[in-house]
């Protein structure tokens, strides 16, 4: 016999999650790591070690020396004979080889440096598996098919190697961001010296055995970790001719004034603060899905990331609606939990960056909301959070915050969408919602970015160059385009 109606329950399903995390067993972290220079790894010239620390948990990941007075010049010693001995004049086939390996190597053992980068960075064992370990070794295997190309890449023209590359890279993805510019840097014939984020030394530092397991000559890569001085020693060596740097758009000023009067080349990616337009005619559920990767994905720890949201008034109110109810879906919680959409913050520098600007927005009269959600007790942690009410003058509007926090303006023309959009210094990227190709193009024109996304937001692919502009820096990774800042003899 059938229920009658009375006795049906329509009650919402409760579906709760089982607990699915990534084993930390197949990462085996040294308890003491040294620099590594010309193929071998060593103690600073001080003997000084700092602690790596898991965001997640604040437990112990071991110990990595800190380069001080003398390493850099080490290391930089170490990549000039290399260089200068046998990797400048290595035909570029051979030089594609190592490259191959590399990339064959990263895929192999992809699981491994995935849960090392979450362990010690703090992001969703997801976000590392799924797209930056893939990501970093589709950098490698693209640009080893460049290695012996350069002169049809750049017809007319007579490319050769720079030298010696000293290249600075940032806490948010550490991999990806090595991948970069070592790839490209090592296809044109040049040596590496990698500075990597203090906080997130140990994948750079695994990727270095990678090395030597794939045969790469001494020398050809080295590592420095340390503190913000071990990098201004390096982008302040005489003997380096390429600097490449990743970070906060204050330290990249100090970096341009360095090098300032120098012959180096420079590269430098900044900070950014992109404008995530959804126009009255968008895709409304999948522009709401956009949104969400574009400011939540890695904890909002992204340059590119969309953290101004500008909805025309028409269609605002159902947008907000629709976010504040995608928020309270958010998973918040253990990194290596595969049902984890928000990790833990890097550091705790960087939440209380976070907390101080979200505290701005309450005192200017913006309006937040945050999911109810229960933080772990040990670690970094930081709601997802949106902001309404919010006017262009709002800290939160002009200031990179670097965490999960969304600021909500509304337009009502696209002439308006576009005058808010590049009201900005920076000038990384942006994107654009609307069902018009033509719109789309239209506002491309206009929008004072680098790299623009339309119907999508943070795509990324090894084939398209990546950069800014204004504040957001200047140069491009990725693509044909990234091996230029490597090169000399070409245009």
């Amino acid at each position: 016999m059938s229920d009658s109606p009375a006795t049906v329950s329509h009650a919402p399903l409760d579906w709760a999650y089982a607990e699915s995390k990534e084993s930390t067993s197949i990462v085996s972290i040294p308890e003491e790591q040294g620099l590594y220079i010309g193929g071998d790894f060593l103690p600073a010239a001080n003997g000084a070690t700092y602690a790596s620390v898991n965001p997640a948990t604040e437990g112990h990941l071991g110990h990595v020396a800190e380069a001080g007075e003398g390493d850099a010049d080490r290391a930089v010693s170490a990549a000039r004979a290399a260089y200068e001995t046998y990797w400048r004049d290595m035909p570029g086939k051979e030089r594609a080889k190592y490259l191959y390996r590399i990339a064959r190597l990263l895929q192999e053992r992809a699981r491994e440096f995935a849960v090392l980068e979450t362990m010690d960075g703090g992001k969703p064992i997801k976000e590392s598996r799924d797209f930056d370990l893939p990501t970093s070794a589709a950098h490698f295997f693209y640009y080893a098919g460049w290695a012996d190309k350069l002169e049809y890449a750049f017809p007319g023209t007579d490319p050769r190697p720079l030298g010696v590359a000293g290249q600075v890279i940032p806490w948010n993805f550490p991999m990806l961001m090595l991948a970069w510019k070592v790839a490209p840097a090592l296809a044109a014939g040049n040596t590496v010296v990698l500075k990597p984020s203090t906080t997130t030394p140990l994948t750079a530092l695994e990727f270095a055995r990678l090395t030597r397991e794939a045969g790469l000559p001494d020398g050809v890569f080295n590592v420095l970790t340390g503190h913000g001085d071990a990098g201004a020693s390096l982008v302040a060596h005489p003997d380096v001719n390429k600097v490449a740097f990743t970070g906060s758009t204050g330290v990249g000023r100090l970096i341009q004034r360095a090098i300032a009067g120098t012959d180096k080349k420079a590269t430098l990616e900044l900070g950014g603060k992109a404008a995530h337009i959804i126009m009255e005619d968008a895709p409304i559920d999948q522009a709401v899905e956009g949104i969400v990767n574009g400011i939540f994905f890695n904890q909002g720890h992204v340059c590119c990331a969309g953290s101004r949201l500008l909805v025309q008034e028409s269609v605002a109110d159902v947008v907000i609606d629709k976010l504040k109810a995608r928020l309270d879906t958010l998973r918040v919680g253990d990194p290596l939990d595969k049902n984890t959409d928000l990790g833990a913050i890097n550091s705790a520098d960087q939440l209380e960056k976070i907390q101080e600007l979200v505290a701005s927005g309450t005192s200017e009269g913006a309006e937040i909301y945050q999911p109810e959600c229960q933080l772990p007790e040990r670690g970094w942690w930081f709601p997802p959070t949106l902001f309404t009410e919010v006017s262009q003058s709002h800290r939160i509007a002009q200031e990179e915050i670097f965490g999960p926090v969304l600021s909500i303006l509304t337009f009502r023309t696209p002439d308006e969408a576009i005058e808010k959009a590049n009201n900005t210094p920076y000038g990384l990227s942006a994107g654009v919602w609307t069902t018009k190709g033509s719109r789309i193009l239209w506002m491309a024109d206009r929008l004072k970015a680098g790299v623009i996304w339309s119907n999508t937001y943070n795509q990324f692919d090894p084939t398209s160059p990546f950069g800014g502009y204004k504040e957001s820096g200047f140069g491009r990774e990725g693509g044909r385009h990234g091996l230029l800042p490597y090169m000399a003899g070409v245009v």
